[in-house]
């Protein structure tokens, strides 16, 4: 059995209970064990690895801990969701909490999700929110620039992050398709119910298409990772059968369908997700080409071959894949492109004043 069928395996198994038996050795589990850190997969994975009879006990005692640090980071960011969205609402707010802990509550255990920040959604606007932001004397005047669709607040005394989002979505690169997409975010969300946790989480027909739109967007740009692909599993098991038939009517006017296409093939083979749970019929072509991607960079391609180049090379090897990628979505990469050389040229005195060729280089 080959290490990927292992890791499999074991997914699976830490998901839904199916399991066969696998050929591990202790080489397996230590490269298991990086694995799921690498796509921040330790505490969903540890579901399964406490069951299994021949972990070395110094992984399964490091597995433990990373996976209890999970447990306690979860706890702590539920009560900040309910903090934050008592505090929004006293100001008058309508809240909702985007993916994160909202994806969370999903699992069968809503502790082993690996979580990042907080992804928050605040009613009101760019310019309403902001200056609501600014008043309450959460950021200071430095950090008051805000992008295309959130502010990212400082971490506070507990080293917790949030982005304020004013937007629903960062949408797609496409402008026609994303203009159609954010109208009926907006519209969507101001459907959400509040939940056992203290906070307002979105319906399940928005977050299918929130979440397709951040996993087209951070594939097409930099990558995704399997916690991607896992948080999209609960949500279609976590669907109704009129919920997913909606969203798959809207799946090409949001420009979605070839993503959708692609995930759906991932979590089959991956995951076995069956074929009445799926969006649409799944893309062969695609999902290899995403389920590659995702197993070589990890968790948003933090760990891609291409992100260890310093300089021109890592420049030429992101100019490289994204031509690639017109074959994978033409229209999306198109206008991907069209921006980035916005930006380079927008940006051009910056990046001389910092002797840099590379974006990511240059101060935010």
């Amino acid at each position: 059995m080959s290490d990927k069928s292992n890791i499999f395996e074991l997914l699976r198994h830490a998901l839904n209970g199916e399991m066969h038996n696998m050929e591990t050795t202790v080489c397996d589990w230590r490269m298991m064990y990086a694995f799921a850190g690498r796509q921040s997969l330790l505490g969903v994975l540890f579901a399964a690895v406490k069951q299994a009879a021949d972990v070395p006990e110094d992984v399964r005692l490091q597995w433990a801990a990373e996976a209890e640090a999970i447990r306690g980071l979860n706890e702590q960011l539920y009560q900040e969701s309910a903090r934050l969205t008592r505090l929004f609402g006293e100001q008058g707010r309508r809240t909702a909490i985007l993916k994160g802990q909202a994806n969370a509550r999903l699992y069968p255990d809503k502790f082993v999700r690996q979580p990042g920040d907080i992804d928050l959604w605040v009613e009101g606007g760019r310019e309403s929110v902001v200056k609501m932001l600014d008043e309450m004397g959460m950021m200071p005047k430095a950090e008051l620039s805000a992008s295309y669709h959130h502010v990212h607040l400082p971490a506070n005394e507990r080293g917790v992050t949030v982005e304020v989002h004013f937007r629903p979505s960062s949408g797609n690169f496409n402008p026609l398709t994303n203009r159609r997409l954010q109208r009926w975010l907006e519209r969507e969300i101001l459907t959400s119910t509040k939940v056992d946790e203290g906070f307002y989480v979105p319906s399940v027909r928005f977050a299918l298409v929130m979440q397709l739109a951040h996993i087209q967007r951070h594939f097409l740009a930099g990558g995704i990772g399997l916690r991607h692909v896992c948080d999209y599993y609960w949500l279609l098991r976590s669907s109704q059968k009129t919920e997913r038939d909606e969203v798959a009517a809207m799946l090409r006017r949001f420009g979605l369908h070839h993503a959708a296409e692609a995930v759906m093939w991932v979590l089959g083979e991956v995951l076995h997700l069956e074929q009445d749970l799926m969006l649409c019929e799944p893309d062969e072509y695609r999902g290899e080409w995403m389920l590659r991607d995702v197993m070589e960079g990890g968790n948003f391609g933090r760990y891609a071959e291409r992100q260890q180049y310093n300089g021109l090379r890592r420049v030429l090897e992101g100019r490289m894949r994204h031509l690639r990628l017109m074959r994978f979505d033409f229209w999306e990469m198109l206008w991907y492109e069209i921006k980035y050389w916005k930006k380079v040229i927008s940006t051009l005195p910056t990046r001389i004043r910092y002797r840099t060729l590379s974006l990511r280089d240059i101060p935010r």
